[in-house]
């Protein structure tokens, strides 16, 4: 059987760097974790959250499945984003969309990838919201690019409508929700505008 040794090779001179770097770092992450932001993002393995922003363990907690999607019904998505505003006391929720998401592209070109294609149903809902201003942009790959940005936008907002969220600013609790997007092909993260801090804001986007 194989046991993918060349992995566990990997993460024991993974600890043993982060041990010289800074010893007594696992110690310390045992005992607690205390980030100040949730990271909502896409499972893609080019984007790993905590290597973009350059943080370490225990100072991100991450929820990613395909192409950054946050629906009402989703129990998964819903119960981290419950743990973290709720018990960890996270201060920022950020949605990172990135270019190139397979999942927009498959959503943008209708595309039949099997059971994913239902839950690509909500990236198609965006597709269809803007689809307006979508065709109005003749350059097929910057529309591309442009419906990756949207969903982010789209999916904060769901952050911001939830109860999770809205119950967090009616007893005060400091959370703010952003919405990025990730370039796969300079490494750089792009802020897309989206800074909300209060319900009532929410309206007006």
């Amino acid at each position: 059987m194989n046991r993918l040794p060349e992995l566990f090779e990997r993460n024991r001179r993974w600890a043993e760097r982060i041990n010289q770097e800074r010893p007594g770092f696992f110690a310390t992450l045992s005992r607690q974790q205390a980030p100040k932001y949730l990271w909502i993002g896409c499972a893609d393995s080019r984007v790993p959250a905590t290597e973009i922003v350059g943080l370490h363990p225990g100072e991100i907690f991450v929820h990613r499945n395909v192409a950054n999607v946050v629906v009402q019904s989703d129990l998964n998505c819903l119960s981290v984003l419950q743990f973290a505003v709720d018990v960890l006391k996270v201060e920022h929720v950020i949605v990172v969309g990135h270019y190139g998401c397979g999942g927009v592209r498959a959503a943008m070109e209708n595309q039949h990838l099997g059971l994913v294609d239902n839950w690509l149903g909500h990236v198609r809902d965006v597709h269809e919201r803007h689809k307006d201003s979508l065709t109005a942009i003749e350059d097929p790959e910057k529309r591309y690019d442009r419906l990756c940005e949207l969903n982010v936008l789209e999916q904060a907002l769901n952050v911001c409508r939830s109860t999770v969220v809205r119950a967090a600013w009616k007893r005060a609790q400091d959370v703010t929700v952003h919405g990025w997007i990730y370039d796969l092909r300079d490494g750089l993260i792009r802020d897309l505008g989206f800074c909300i801090s209060r319900e009532e804001d929410v309206p007006a986007i």
